[in-house]
């Protein structure tokens, strides 16, 4: 990167901005390297010049929010990381409708929305991510996808430009959206819920709690669910009857409480984790010939 585009990147003007910062800090499994120049932009007009400024001198850009589904390379991120989760994570309330920017906590929108007593977001309120995340790879859990309950999402294309995108625009389908195909930066979006009783909402609300922390490695550095749910079948089964429940490579573990969640144990490398799952896949395969697909997603320098 020439020095001069780096000193304007690290000025400050498109908010604050680091060099070299590590990236294991900003992902839940707790893995990866550093970013050439991290980037927290305060407002959307930040956020969209660096977007421009990226584009116009060929700098490659990376966006995350609270990288929940996110594996990063040991050797990190080159050029520009954007991370999106403490400056733009606003939620607001009107009537039937939750608008939530796209670094506030899936799980923190949810609990807004059942203080005003709206029901439809308690299947969804334990995904351990951000806005953007859940809208870009449709998210879901216990049968509730965005699809289900989002009304319309803003996003921002790769030169800056803002757009208003309906449901049926987005596209939704398994692990799938408009953003994801397109690569587009979700900036907000909007939930439309349905009036419930507020006892009735906290009481499913603490069921699908308890199913997710009695079942799932919560406590664990993971990025959630390894692989994609394969047709007919399910992953975390596969797995544990291939006898994998706590298979380790280095600090890398299949976890023994949910075999469909890997986990870093301590002190992880990238590598160690991608052996793991590698190893999963074939074993997985040679033993039912069903192909294991990553659903994390993996970003940095080979």
């Amino acid at each position: 990167m020439l020095e001069n585009i780096k000193n304007e990147l690290l000025s400050g003007k498109f908010g604050l901005a680091t060099e070299n910062e590590n990236l294991k800090y900003y992902t839940t499994f707790k893995i990866g390297g550093p970013a050439d120049i991290l980037i927290k932009p305060d407002s959307e007009s930040q956020l969209s010049e660096v977007v421009k400024f990226c584009k116009k001198n060929s700098i490659p850009l990376t966006v995350i929010g609270k990288g929940s589904n996110l594996l990063v390379r040991d050797k990190g991120v080159r050029g520009v990381v954007i991370a999106l989760k403490d400056n733009f994570s606003k939620i607001e309330v009107n009537g039937l409708e939750v608008t939530a920017q796209s670094g506030a906590l899936l799980r923190d929108v949810a609990i807004a929305s059942f203080s005003q007593n709206l029901t439809g977001m308690e299947p969804v309120s334990g995904i351990p991510g951000s806005v953007g995340g859940a809208i870009v790879m449709n998210a879901g859990a216990y049968g509730t996808e965005m699809i289900d309950i989002v009304k319309s999402v803003r996003c921002m294309d790769d030169e800056g430009n803002i757009k208003e995108y309906t449901n049926q625009e987005m596209d939704f389908s398994y692990r799938h959206s408009l953003a994801s195909e397109k690569g587009l930066l979700v900036l907000s979006a909007t939930f439309l819920l349905q009036k419930g009783g507020n006892q009735d909402i906290q009481d499913k609300f603490n069921e699908y709690d308890y199913k997710r922390s009695s079942k799932q490695p919560l406590e664990k550095n993971s990025a959630g669910s390894t692989f994609k749910r394969p047709e007919g079948h399910f992953a975390s089964k596969l797995i544990d009857d291939t006898g994998l429940r706590g298979f380790t490579v280095g600090d890398a573990q299949v976890s023994e409480k949910h075999c469909g969640f890997l986990i870093n144990i301590e002190n992880s490398t990238c590598e160690n984790m991608l052996e793991l799952i590698r190893q999963v896949q074939e074993k997985v395969y040679e033993k039912y010939n069903v192909k294991l697909e990553r659903e994390v997603k993996l970003i940095g320098e080979e």
